[in-house]
């Protein structure tokens, strides 16, 4: 596959996909959650986009991270949760409607945060040259376009037409996961040669953040009394990263093969680290039973 048409076509086609289809399982209700549970939201958005960064830096530095791969990692720490995490809060019997609230809202509000946190990263991680390649004003443009458009397109499109809407949420899901599986091997082929050596130097490292960014999400909302459901939902949404956003990055707006294998290879981890934490959550049988709430 080539490059420019992975970078190109690819990823912002997926991304644009995967937007739309979480915006499809949305409605206003989603956002009224904000005044409904302003703790659990307040500390889930928290521990996302505040504790979760900082994990990722602390990664970086403890195996010595550097150039490319570092940031590549860092990006994906900086990323939104990805509407996988919904699906595994579901199977997990987290609270379902309090991650379809935090994968919609951090969604929104990460076109400002990763741009603006990104730039100054590179700037100490590989110099004020590359740093430059990152253009912030442009990026959070370009966001904009790809993820909240089509996330308010879908919202439209299930306030106007919701048995279209209901009929499409999940063949969307599944196409996204198939594009999200296709840009993973397309980037694996490009590093082909020097996968070994990434796995090497990325595998563990990515391994440790996933694990961390789980147990952190749990127990942070745990300290802070939450309830089991909402703070298994958080330790979901705070692990399981939107991967297709970080390559986009990557990929298509920076044009760094190397920076998105780090992404590439903790999209793959995510699936498996997350289905044994639903696995383990649900051994402990003290889960209250998880409400009904649309598909999302």
């Amino acid at each position: 596959m080539e490059a420019t048409f992975l970078s190109k076509v690819i990823l912002p086609v997926s991304l644009f996909i995967i937007m739309w289809g979480m915006g499809l399982s949305l409605q206003l209700e989603d956002f009224r959650r904000v005044v409904k549970l302003p703790k659990a939201v307040a500390i889930g958005i928290a521990l996302q986009m505040l504790a979760l960064p900082l994990l990722g830096l602390a990664v970086v530095t403890l195996f010595g991270m550097t150039g490319a791969l570092g940031v590549g990692l860092l990006v994906l720490a900086l990323s939104p949760g990805g509407v996988t995490s919904n699906m595994i809060a579901f199977l997990a019997r987290g609270d379902v409607a309090l991650s379809v609230t935090l994968t919609a809202i951090v969604s929104l509000l990460s076109p400002f945060t990763l741009p603006l946190l990104l730039a100054p990263i590179m700037r100490v991680m590989i110099g004020s040259d590359k740093a430059v390649a990152l253009p912030v004003g442009e990026t959070i443009l370009q966001l904009l376009a790809i993820t909240v458009v089509p996330i308010a397109l879908g919202m439209l499109i299930r306030a106007k037409a919701p048995r279209f809407a209901a009929r499409s949420e999940q063949p969307v899901k599944v196409l996204s996961i198939l594009f999200l599986g296709l840009i993973i091997a397309g980037i694996m082929r490009q590093n082909w040669e020097k996968l070994p050596d990434f796995f090497a130097q990325v595998g563990l490292a990515a391994l440790t953040l996933n694990v961390l960014a789980l147990a952190v999400g749990y127990f942070g909302a745990k300290v802070f009394a939450l309830s089991r459901r909402q703070s298994v939902t958080i330790g979901i949404e705070v692990g399981i990263q939107n991967g297709t956003t970080a390559l986009l990055i990557t990929s298509t707006i920076l044009g760094d093969a190397v920076m998105s294998v780090a992404p590439a290879i903790y999209s793959l981890i995510m699936f498996g680290t997350g289905a044994v934490f639903a696995v383990l959550v649900n051994r402990r049988g003290e889960v209250e039973p998880a409400a009904p709430h649309p598909a999302a």
